[in-house]
């Protein structure tokens, strides 16, 4: 009789347990998917083969990836070359561990006489020995490569159907605006989302706030690069990136019907081989997307949404935005300690901005100078659980928040982890 009775009671719970899982196989919950989205191989300037670069990712637990190189896709026949007779290092080494990992029943080598050719996969060949559903995605992409005579302008398209080759223009705004005008017309003829933000815009000191804040279309930049070269931090003279962001969501959002920006943090990584403070490596700087499946449209969505973070290593276990506050909680680390800044621009402030000099005293390219009202800091915090309350008076609200951890492999030496919460636009 007891025995009856305990396999009546296993067998009710298995159909209950069976019933949850085709309630919850039914109706999936979001959930938060890591991944970067700015990458180089030797398909252009990286200096690693596509597919280890994306095993390095997967064996790193990101979530999905995307490698962008500069004016490129990944399709077709290209070839690494080694010459005996004048071996390059770094391509040896290359080549010595692509061997390796995977095998001569993967690697395509030819030999002629003194030179060694090793063929590159196109990404519909590699992504197949990566790919899983709901475990890792790879997002075709390109870093769309252009200048306005001296100044880069370097825009990310990920999720494209074909190339975008760089369009030029008249100005560094006109340089852009083309530029994501071709992505938005591609992304309406495939009828699929593609994906375009602006990258590093202290490289090379390219691009203003100003420039960048009227360009239609473009809802995406990188707060946080992880390339050394790109003066994140900007410097005596130049804002940072973080303080450009302020300054577009300031001009654009004064308007009620002015488009949102929102902040992304990359790799853009490029060296494989050397991990330190100095090199362009993978690991520094990547979003966070909530969305509950993992697929280039669900990704994309999500993030055109807001439904993301950026960060270099603080995690952000939940976000929750309602029509009065702002509030999210830190994934607390033993022994960590957590700095939260809510920061905006409030709807009665100065606006006023003047030119920065050149060395002969003449209005110089360089993003203007504003007052402290624009990215004003409005409440700061230690808590693991921070919370903000509007007070109507706000155009916009996003936080910063900044970990006593230093990056194990920062953009640079006294990096400290952080991650930067999407603004929000509180009623009006």
């Amino acid at each position: 009789m007891k025995q009856a009775i305990m396999y009546t009671v296993i067998a009710a719970w298995l159909s209950l347990s069976t019933a949850a899982a085709a309630a919850a196989a039914e109706n999936p919950q979001p959930r938060w998917w890591k991944g970067n989205l700015h990458t180089h191989s030797f398909w252009s300037d990286g200096n690693d083969f596509p597919d280890m670069i994306a095993a390095w990712y997967v064996e790193h637990g990101y979530d999905f990836l995307a490698l962008s190189d500069h004016n490129i896709l990944a399709r077709g026949d290209k070839w690494v070359e080694l010459d005996k007779n004048k071996p390059d290092r770094e391509i040896a080494e290359a080549i010595r561990k692509y061997r390796a990992k995977f095998g001569p029943s993967w690697v395509e080598e030819q030999t002629d006489g003194d030179k060694t050719r090793v063929r590159l996969k196109p990404l519909v060949e590699y992504r197949t020995r990566f790919e899983r559903p709901d475990e890792f995605l790879m997002i075709e992409g390109e870093e769309i490569t252009d200048a306005y005579k001296e100044l880069p302008v370097h825009l990310n398209a990920s999720n494209l159907r074909e190339l975008i080759p760089p369009q030029g223009g008249n100005s560094v705004y006109e340089v852009m605006q083309r530029n994501v005008d071709m992505v938005l017309a591609q992304r309406t003829l495939a009828g699929r989302p593609i994906l375009v933000h602006l990258n590093h815009p202290n490289f090379r000191w390219g691009v203003t706030a100003e420039d960048l804040a009227k360009v239609r279309g473009e809802r995406f930049f990188e707060v946080y690069n992880g390339h050394p070269g790109v003066f994140n931090y900007g410097d005596a003279n130049h804002p940072s990136a973080e303080r450009m962001w302020d300054i577009i969501l300031a001009r654009r959002l004064v308007k009620t019907d002015g488009e949102i920006m929102f902040g992304l943090a990359t790799d853009d990584s490029h060296e494989y081989h050397e991990y330190r403070v100095g090199k362009v490596n993978p690991g520094r700087g990547w979003v966070m997307v909530r969305a509950v499946h993992l697929t280039p449209e669900a990704i994309i969505n999500a993030m055109e949404r807001g439904d993301f973070y950026a960060t270099t290593g603080v995690e952000i276990s939940q976000i929750k935005r309602t029509s009065h506050s702002l509030s999210f909680t830190i994934a607390n680390e033993p022994g960590v300690t957590y700095k939260t800044q809510f920061i905006g621009t409030e709807l009665q402030h100065d606006g006023n901005s003047e030119p920065r000099l050149d060395a002969d005293g003449k209005p110089a390219y360089i993003t203007r100078r504003y007052s402290k009202d624009i990215g004003k800091v409005l409440a700061e915090t230690d808590s693991t659980r921070p919370s903000y309350t509007f007070t109507g008076r706000e155009i916009y609200v996003r936080a910063t928040v900044v970990s006593s951890r230093p990056h194990p492999n920062g953009f640079a030496k006294d990096d400290l982890e952080t991650a930067w919460i999407q603004p929000v636009i509180p009623p009006r």
